[in-house]
């Protein structure tokens, strides 16, 4: 099977809806796109990951696998515009390395998220968020919209349990708490991205206060707007906090679930698929 054909049987197998406009995905716009390689030669094996580090690449390598599906950008910017870091040196770094491997990289976004025909019944899910429930044991507490798993009621924890099941469950190095660590928590909320952006953190602190919610498990998290509502929401006896994961730790388990599907999707079973952790983001020093 060519890796076009791979390619093209995980987008048919996607719902293939843009998640911010409802829209058909367009093949011309979207960020799934093929940030390296050809792909026209047969597919030795699939390698999934969160973003194609240089680690991941070796990886693929060793595995002798000639396709990497990643989550996220290949070149650290949003599109992966090669022509704006053409002389940077980790970047020339990087192209040689992926010289030397060979393969193709087919960045997987805007698909996933699409949805995918996982659930029980062959339901349509997000595919990056249904794989933290399922990582999480969470796919019975889901609540609200489960077609997006990001609301949950959870046997009730304090908030500092929850931020070590986290830290266990994800294997993270860590992470940190901001309100209350002591707040009891049953409803969980995984907020989007909390960028400081009026429009969009205004609706998360007005989510959190209409649905009581207990504990936000964030991706990016900023210090002001919603982190200071949270602190003095904690303050105030209100019982609220919030446990920052990383945006990449957090849709991870959306790759390591993906291996799961990507057979049914391409109709074989003979070409290997393997997911490749790229480990925690984030290193730790305290005091």
């Amino acid at each position: 099977m060519l890796i076009s054909e791979v390619i093209q049987g995980i987008k048919g197998f996607c719902g293939g809806t843009a998640f911010e406009t409802g829209d058909p995905i367009d093949d011309a716009t979207t960020r799934d796109q093929v940030t390296y390689g050809s792909v026209d030669k047969e597919c030795t094996g699939i390698v999934t990951c969160i973003w194609a580090t240089a680690d991941v690449i070796r990886e693929a390598s060793r595995l002798g696998a000639n396709l990497i599906i990643p989550h996220e950008a290949l070149f650290w910017n949003h599109g992966d515009h090669q022509d704006v870091i053409a002389s940077n040196k980790t970047y020339l770094a990087k192209r040689a390395l992926l010289d030397e491997w060979g393969g193709t990289v087919w960045r997987c976004h805007d698909y996933i998220h699409s949805k995918v025909p996982i659930d029980e019944g062959g339901a349509m899910v997000d595919g990056i968020f249904y794989g933290l429930d399922w990582k999480l044991g969470w796919l019975d507490y889901r609540v609200g919209d489960v077609s997006f798993g990001l609301d949950f009621e959870i046997p009730e924890t304090s908030g500092r349990e929850l931020a070590g099941y986290l830290v266990r469950t994800l294997g993270l190095n860590g992470t940190r708490i901001i309100g209350d660590a002591d707040a009891r928590v049953r409803r969980v909320h995984v907020p989007m991205h909390v960028l400081g952006n009026p429009a969009s953190d205004n609706h998360e602190i007005a989510y959190a206060d209409e649905n009581d919610v207990d504990a936000l498990v964030t991706m990016e998290f900023i210090d002001f707007t919603t982190s200071e509502y949270i602190r003095d929401a904690g303050m105030l006896g209100q019982g609220k906090c919030a446990i920052t994961i990383g945006h990449f730790n957090l849709e991870e388990p959306g790759m390591e679930y993906m291996p799961r599907w990507i057979p049914q999707a391409i109709g074989t079973d003979e070409i290997p698929v393997t997911f490749v952790p790229m480990t925690d983001t984030y290193q730790y020093v305290v005091r």
